[in-house]
Protein backbone atom coordinates (compact mmCIF):
# COMPACT_ATOMS: atom_id res chain seq x y z
CA UNK A 1 0.00 0.00 0.00
CA UNK A 2 2.52 2.53 0.76
CA UNK A 3 4.71 1.45 -1.85
CA UNK A 4 1.58 2.33 -4.39
CA UNK A 5 1.19 5.56 -2.73
CA UNK A 6 5.15 6.21 -3.43
CA UNK A 7 4.82 5.89 -6.89
CA UNK A 8 1.62 7.38 -7.24
CA UNK A 9 3.30 10.49 -5.55
CA UNK A 10 6.77 9.98 -7.88
CA UNK A 11 4.42 9.56 -10.63
CA UNK A 12 2.32 13.25 -9.54
CA UNK A 13 5.21 14.98 -9.23
CA UNK A 14 6.91 14.15 -12.53
CA UNK A 15 3.91 15.04 -14.05
CA UNK A 16 3.60 18.27 -12.09
CA UNK A 17 7.25 19.12 -13.47
CA UNK A 18 6.20 18.16 -17.38
CA UNK A 19 3.53 21.08 -17.07
CA UNK A 20 5.66 23.45 -15.30
CA UNK A 21 7.84 22.49 -18.62
CA UNK A 22 5.39 23.02 -21.16
CA UNK A 23 3.90 25.85 -19.21
CA UNK A 24 7.55 27.76 -18.66
CA UNK A 25 8.30 26.84 -22.66
CA UNK A 26 5.02 28.54 -23.84
CA UNK A 27 5.79 31.78 -21.77
CA UNK A 28 9.45 31.97 -23.26
CA UNK A 29 8.02 31.66 -27.01
CA UNK A 30 5.48 33.99 -26.38
CA UNK A 31 8.00 36.50 -25.02
CA UNK A 32 10.28 35.67 -28.36
CA UNK A 33 7.50 36.61 -30.22
CA UNK A 34 5.65 39.53 -28.61
CA UNK A 35 8.96 42.01 -29.34
CA UNK A 36 8.87 40.99 -33.43
CA UNK A 37 5.48 41.63 -33.80
CA UNK A 38 5.16 44.67 -31.89
CA UNK A 39 7.41 45.93 -34.09
CA UNK A 40 6.52 45.21 -37.01
CA UNK A 41 3.19 47.20 -36.45
CA UNK A 42 5.13 49.96 -34.68
CA UNK A 43 6.83 50.10 -37.83
CA UNK A 44 3.69 50.28 -39.90
CA UNK A 45 2.08 53.05 -37.56
CA UNK A 46 5.13 55.07 -38.13
CA UNK A 47 4.98 54.63 -41.66
CA UNK A 48 1.12 55.57 -42.01
CA UNK A 49 1.28 58.63 -39.78
CA UNK A 50 4.56 59.84 -41.90
CA UNK A 51 2.90 59.31 -44.99
CA UNK A 52 -0.51 61.46 -43.55
CA UNK A 53 2.03 63.89 -42.37
CA UNK A 54 3.68 64.15 -45.94
CA UNK A 55 0.07 64.65 -47.32
CA UNK A 56 -1.53 67.24 -45.42
CA UNK A 57 1.58 69.12 -45.46
CA UNK A 58 0.75 69.26 -49.35
CA UNK A 59 -2.38 70.25 -48.90
CA UNK A 60 -1.49 73.15 -46.63
CA UNK A 61 -0.76 74.54 -50.15
CA UNK A 62 -4.21 73.90 -51.51
CA UNK A 63 -7.28 76.00 -52.00
CA UNK A 64 -9.15 74.15 -49.76
CA UNK A 65 -6.58 71.39 -47.53
CA UNK A 66 -9.29 70.00 -45.21
CA UNK A 67 -11.28 68.71 -48.51
CA UNK A 68 -7.94 67.82 -50.36
CA UNK A 69 -6.80 65.98 -46.75
CA UNK A 70 -9.73 64.01 -46.21
CA UNK A 71 -9.85 62.83 -50.53
CA UNK A 72 -6.70 61.67 -50.22
CA UNK A 73 -5.25 60.55 -47.07
CA UNK A 74 -7.23 57.37 -47.49
CA UNK A 75 -4.83 56.65 -49.92
CA UNK A 76 -1.04 57.42 -47.86
CA UNK A 77 -0.07 53.73 -48.05
CA UNK A 78 -0.12 54.18 -52.39
CA UNK A 79 0.77 57.66 -52.00
CA UNK A 80 4.01 57.56 -49.98
CA UNK A 81 5.93 60.34 -49.63
CA UNK A 82 6.04 60.05 -53.54
CA UNK A 83 5.10 63.87 -55.37
CA UNK A 84 4.02 62.43 -58.25
CA UNK A 85 2.05 59.72 -56.91
CA UNK A 86 0.48 62.39 -55.02
CA UNK A 87 -0.88 64.30 -57.98
CA UNK A 88 -1.56 61.07 -59.68
CA UNK A 89 -4.08 60.29 -57.16
CA UNK A 90 -5.00 63.62 -56.73
CA UNK A 91 -6.31 63.48 -59.88
CA UNK A 92 -7.40 60.12 -60.14
CA UNK A 93 -9.63 61.24 -57.70
CA UNK A 94 -11.12 64.37 -59.22
CA UNK A 95 -11.83 62.43 -62.20
CA UNK A 96 -14.05 60.05 -60.53
CA UNK A 97 -15.86 62.83 -58.89
CA UNK A 98 -16.39 64.01 -62.44
CA UNK A 99 -17.90 60.96 -63.56
CA UNK A 100 -20.15 60.76 -60.97
CA UNK A 101 -20.72 64.14 -61.43
CA UNK A 102 -21.81 63.71 -64.83
CA UNK A 103 -23.80 60.23 -64.23
CA UNK A 104 -26.05 62.35 -61.65
CA UNK A 105 -26.65 65.20 -64.38
CA UNK A 106 -27.75 62.04 -66.70
CA UNK A 107 -30.18 61.06 -64.40
CA UNK A 108 -32.15 64.19 -64.79
CA UNK A 109 -32.98 63.63 -68.11
CA UNK A 110 -35.41 60.97 -66.89
CA UNK A 111 -37.20 63.71 -64.59
CA UNK A 112 -40.47 64.64 -65.72
CA UNK A 113 -42.04 68.32 -65.19
CA UNK A 114 -38.51 69.86 -65.84
CA UNK A 115 -38.74 73.73 -67.09
CA UNK A 116 -37.36 75.17 -70.42
CA UNK A 117 -35.21 76.40 -68.57
CA UNK A 118 -34.02 73.93 -66.09
CA UNK A 119 -33.63 71.75 -69.40
CA UNK A 120 -31.03 74.43 -71.21
CA UNK A 121 -28.97 74.17 -67.59
CA UNK A 122 -29.30 70.32 -67.77
CA UNK A 123 -27.90 70.30 -71.38
CA UNK A 124 -25.05 72.84 -70.96
CA UNK A 125 -23.90 72.02 -67.66
CA UNK A 126 -23.52 67.89 -69.49
CA UNK A 127 -21.68 69.27 -72.08
CA UNK A 128 -19.13 71.43 -69.78
CA UNK A 129 -18.90 68.37 -67.31
CA UNK A 130 -17.58 66.01 -70.32
CA UNK A 131 -15.24 68.57 -71.61
CA UNK A 132 -13.81 68.41 -68.51
CA UNK A 133 -13.48 65.76 -68.03
CA UNK A 134 -11.61 64.86 -71.11
CA UNK A 135 -8.97 68.00 -70.26
CA UNK A 136 -8.42 65.94 -66.72
CA UNK A 137 -7.87 63.16 -69.08
CA UNK A 138 -5.20 64.84 -70.78
CA UNK A 139 -3.58 65.65 -67.87
CA UNK A 140 -3.54 62.21 -66.55
CA UNK A 141 -1.65 61.34 -70.08
CA UNK A 142 0.70 64.03 -69.68
CA UNK A 143 1.67 62.75 -65.92
CA UNK A 144 2.13 59.15 -67.58
CA UNK A 145 5.44 61.29 -69.45
CA UNK A 146 6.54 63.51 -66.61
CA UNK A 147 9.01 60.58 -64.66
CA UNK A 148 12.47 61.36 -65.55
CA UNK A 149 11.65 63.57 -68.53
CA UNK A 150 13.87 66.43 -69.34
CA UNK A 151 11.78 69.24 -69.55
CA UNK A 152 9.37 68.17 -66.70
CA UNK A 153 8.62 71.98 -66.34
CA UNK A 154 7.10 72.52 -69.67
CA UNK A 155 4.73 69.35 -69.15
CA UNK A 156 3.75 70.35 -65.66
CA UNK A 157 2.42 73.97 -67.39
CA UNK A 158 0.49 71.84 -69.76
CA UNK A 159 -1.00 69.90 -66.75
CA UNK A 160 -1.49 73.42 -65.45
CA UNK A 161 -3.31 74.33 -68.36
CA UNK A 162 -5.88 71.36 -68.84
CA UNK A 163 -6.61 71.54 -65.19
CA UNK A 164 -7.20 75.45 -65.46
CA UNK A 165 -9.23 74.82 -68.79
CA UNK A 166 -11.48 72.07 -66.73
CA UNK A 167 -12.10 74.38 -63.26
CA UNK A 168 -13.66 77.25 -66.27
CA UNK A 169 -15.54 74.45 -67.67
CA UNK A 170 -17.13 73.60 -64.38
CA UNK A 171 -17.52 77.30 -63.19
CA UNK A 172 -19.33 77.83 -67.05
CA UNK A 173 -22.03 75.10 -65.31
CA UNK A 174 -22.55 76.37 -61.94
CA UNK A 175 -22.89 80.23 -63.90
CA UNK A 176 -25.98 79.07 -65.66
CA UNK A 177 -27.59 78.84 -62.24
CA UNK A 178 -27.37 82.46 -62.03
CA UNK A 179 -30.52 84.38 -61.43
CA UNK A 180 -32.37 81.25 -62.19
CA UNK A 181 -35.18 79.56 -60.60
CA UNK A 182 -34.61 75.96 -60.57
CA UNK A 183 -36.26 72.95 -58.95
CA UNK A 184 -34.53 71.56 -55.85
CA UNK A 185 -33.47 68.03 -57.63
CA UNK A 186 -31.73 70.40 -60.27
CA UNK A 187 -29.79 71.79 -57.79
CA UNK A 188 -29.05 69.10 -55.85
CA UNK A 189 -27.97 66.81 -58.65
CA UNK A 190 -26.14 69.43 -60.20
CA UNK A 191 -25.07 72.70 -58.18
CA UNK A 192 -24.11 71.00 -55.16
CA UNK A 193 -21.88 67.87 -56.83
CA UNK A 194 -20.38 70.75 -59.56
CA UNK A 195 -19.32 72.30 -56.51
CA UNK A 196 -17.84 69.79 -54.84
CA UNK A 197 -15.93 68.65 -58.08
CA UNK A 198 -14.59 72.39 -58.32
CA UNK A 199 -12.99 72.12 -54.66
CA UNK A 200 -11.33 69.14 -56.26
CA UNK A 201 -9.82 70.58 -59.16
CA UNK A 202 -9.02 73.97 -57.48
CA UNK A 203 -6.82 72.08 -54.93
CA UNK A 204 -5.74 69.70 -58.07
CA UNK A 205 -4.56 72.88 -59.47
CA UNK A 206 -2.96 74.14 -56.47
CA UNK A 207 -0.84 70.86 -55.74
CA UNK A 208 1.05 71.03 -59.31
CA UNK A 209 3.49 73.29 -56.79
CA UNK A 210 4.26 69.92 -55.19
CA UNK A 211 5.59 68.66 -58.39
CA UNK A 212 7.21 72.47 -59.61
CA UNK A 213 8.92 72.58 -56.04
CA UNK A 214 10.82 68.98 -57.31
CA UNK A 215 11.40 70.13 -60.73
Amino acid sequence: MEAAARSWRRSSSSLSLFHFFIFSLAILLLMLNVPTVSASETTNKASRKTYKSFIKKACNSATYPSDCYKSLSKYAPAIKTDPEKLYRVSLFVTIKAARKTSSSISTLWRLKGLSRTERAIVRDCASTISYAIDEMKQSLTVMANIQGADHKSELIENIRTWIAAALTDEGTCTDEFDGQKVSYEVNKNIKKTVLNLSKLTSNCLALLSTLSNRS
